[in-house]
C-alpha cells in the first residue's frame, strides 16, 4: 500500500453519498464504503478513517484505490467472487427441479430438503448430495415443495359472466336515491374473555395480555354497505339462520330505505340467501310486502370478491375485531362505535373494477357465441 490515492468528489458524488447514508437502506458494507470516501474527500488520514469507522486500514485503501481508478459505483459495491463450483451440473439441476414438482414418495405428504437431496443422490452419480445444495438450487428456482396453497378455481362459464356483468353494471349505475344498491353479507365472530386483566402498556412496554382466554360462544355479524354513498350498518344476532336473514332484509326496506321504491340487494349464494326466507319468518303477506321492495342480484358461485361488503367486512375486522370481545352486548357497542365513526368520516369504497375491464382482463375465459 505504498500508493497513496487522492479522493476528490464532485457536488454531486458528495450528495449521492450523503443521500445515501441518511436513507440506512442500504447494507452496512456499503454505508461504510461511502462514510470512508466521504472522510477521504474531507482530507482525513487512513488512519483517522480506519479508526473512526471501526474498519482495517486495507479496506480504506481497496476503497480509495477503486473510486480513484474506476468511479463511485465500483468503489460502492462489493467486487464479483468467484465462489465455489457448482455441484449440480445443468442436467442435474433440471432432474432437482422435476422431482420438486412431482408427487412425494409413499408414506410421505410432501417433498423435504433431506428427501430430495437423498432422492438426487440416488438418481446422479453423486455419493451425497448436502441439503444446502438443495436448498440453494431450489431458491433460485423459486420453489417450495413443502408447502401447499389452496384456492378455489371458479368455473368461468355464461351464467359466472352473466352473474358477474351484471352486478359490475348495478357499481357503474349513477345514485338514485329510490332505486339504491346495497351490498349483504354476514361474517361469524368468536367471543373471547380474559381469564386474567391485561397489563396496560407503558413507555418502553408493549400492552400485554395472557395467553389464556375463556371462550364465550359465537355471534354473528350481517353488514350492509351503500353502494353510491357512505352508509353502512352493522347487526349483530346470536344466528345466522333464514329467519335472521329475513329480519335483515325487513329492516333494509322498512327501516334503512323506507321511501325507496326498489332496492337491489347485492349477496352471495348462501342457502339462506333467498325469497324463501321471508316466508319462513313471516306470514305470506308480510313477506310479499317486503319483497315487492326488494331485487336481488346474486353474484357467481366462488366471487364473493365481486360483492363490495367483503371489503367492508375487512376493515371491520382489522379497526374494530382484532382484539378480544367477550360478549353480545360489547360487541353491539363496539361495532355501533365504528359503524358510526366510518359514516361520518364519509369513507366509501373506491371500486375500480368495470364490465369494460372484466372483458379486456378475462376475455379468454368468456363462453365463446356460437350464434352471429
Amino acid at each position: 500500500m505504498n500508493v497513496r490515492y487522492r479522493v476528490e468528489l464532485n457536488h454531486c458524488e458528495r450528495d449521492q453519498l450523503t443521500a445515501l447514508l441518511s436513507s440506512g437502506k442500504r447494507g452496512a458494507r456499503k454505508l461504510k464504503r461511502a462514510q470512508i470516501l466521504l472522510a477521504a474527500d474531507r482530507g482525513a488520514s487512513d488512519e483517522e478513517i480506519a479508526r473512526s469507522i471501526g474498519v482495517g486500514g486495507s479496506t480504506v485503501y481497496r476503497t480509495k484505490r477503486r473510486f480513484v481508478l474506476r468511479n463511485l459505483a465500483v468503489a460502492l459495491n462489493e467486487e464479483p467472487r468467484p465462489g465455489a463450483r457448482r455441484k449440480l451440473t445443468g442436467k442435474e439441476e433440471a432432474l432437482l427441479v422435476a422431482t420438486a414438482c412431482s408427487s412425494p414418495p409413499a408414506g410421505r405428504s410432501r417433498w423435504t430438503l433431506e428427501l430430495l437431496a437423498g432422492e438426487l443422490a440416488r438418481l446422479t452419480t453423486h455419493q451425497s448430495v448436502s441439503r444446502e445444495t438443495v436448498r440453494r438450487r431450489l431458491a433460485e428456482n423459486d420453489l417450495k415443495p413443502w408447502r401447499k396453497d389452496m384456492w378455489c378455481i371458479p368455473q368461468v362459464d355464461a351464467e359466472y359472466v352473466a352473474r358477474m356483468e351484471d352486478v359490475l353494471d348495478l357499481y357503474a349505475e349513477p345514485p338514485d336515491p329510490n332505486r339504491p344498491v346495497v351490498c349483504f353479507d354476514e361474517s361469524p365472530t368468536q367471543l373471547i374473555g380474559e381469564v386474567r386483566t391485561p397489563i396496560p402498556a407503558k413507555p418502553g412496554q408493549l400492552e400485554r395480555y395472557d395467553c389464556e382466554y375463556r371462550r364465550n360462544g359465537t355471534a354473528n355479524l350481517f353488514v350492509f354497505v351503500d353502494v353510491h354513498r357512505p352508509w353502512r350498518k352493522v347487526k349483530v344476532t346470536e344466528n345466522r339462520t333464514a329467519v335472521d336473514f329475513a329480519g335483515c332484509m325487513r329492516d333494509l326496506a322498512d327501516i334503512h330505505f323506507p321511501k325507496a321504491e326498489r332496492i337491489r340487494v347485492v349477496l352471495d349464494n348462501l342457502s339462506t340467501h333467498s325469497p324463501g326466507a321471508l316466508y319462513q319468518a313471516f306470514p305470506a303477506e308480510e313477506a310479499r310486502r317486503v319483497l315487492r321492495r326488494l331485487e336481488f342480484h346474486y353474484v357467481p358461485k366462488h366471487a364473493s370478491w365481486l360483492n363490495m361488503v367483503e371489503i367492508e367486512i375487512g376493515v371491520l375486522a382489522g379497526q374494530c375485531l382484532d382484539r378480544r370481545i367477550d360478549s353480545i352486548e360489547q360487541l353491539i357497542a363496539e361495532t355501533t362505535a365504528w359503524e358510526q365513526q366510518r359514516n361520518a368520516a364519509g369513507a366509501r369504497i373506491k371500486w375500480m373494477f368495470t364490465t369494460k375491464k372484466a372483458r379486456a382482463k378475462m376475455g379468454q375465459a368468456y363462453p365463446k357465441a356460437r350464434a352471429n
